[in-house]
């Protein structure tokens, strides 16, 4: 774990993204909206029913969310008091993370799988963990991972030399 450690004080200088996701993302409710969303959940008040929110909590997350790009906001044409709540690219994108929260929970918080079971619709079998792989899909351990600056990366295809590997002779 010391290797993460100096890189990743360099980066939560402003070059770390992860506090941008969360100033976006980083609240319950936020996600409560998306997971509804996801499921098909489109008006205010399907949402509050869903929920079982306060109308200002959910009027605020809402606004949060458009926003931040991650939620849509269209007044309907036929009756401009009703608005449709869409799910952006950016909001769809975002569908792994919250996967993988649940996944966690699963584990380590309920201790038992939630139901109902996300399945892929061709097998209709529960999807698998949501892991972590390297530029050609192999599944990486934590142990596996380094951080490093965007400069010092290697063009891909070309060698890497590692700190603690000889240099080899030509």
């Amino acid at each position: 774990m010391e290797k993460l450690r100096e890189p990743l004080n360099d980066m939560l200088g402003g070059h770390c993204a992860l506090p941008l996701a969360l100033e976006a993302m980083g609240e319950r409710w936020s996600f409560m909206i998306l997971r509804a969303a996801f499921n098909g959940v489109h008006h205010f008040e399907e949402f509050q029913q869903e929920l079982s929110i306060a109308r200002n909590i959910l009027s605020n997350r809402l606004s949060r969310l458009v926003d931040h790009g991650i939620m849509a906001r269209e007044v309907m044409a036929e009756d401009r008091r009703k608005v449709r709540y869409q799910l952006t690219q950016k909001g769809i994108e975002l569908l792994p993370a919250m996967i993988a929260l649940r996944q966690w929970g699963e584990k380590w918080g309920a201790g038992v799988p939630s139901t109902p079971v996300l399945v892929d619709t061709r097998d209709e079998q529960p999807i698998g963990p949501v892991t972590i792989t390297a530029h050609d899909g192999r599944a990486l351990d934590y142990r596996e991972l380094v951080w490093k600056h965007r400069s010092e990366l290697q063009p891909l295809g070309q060698a890497r030399v590692r700190a603690d590997e000889p240099i080899a002779a030509e």
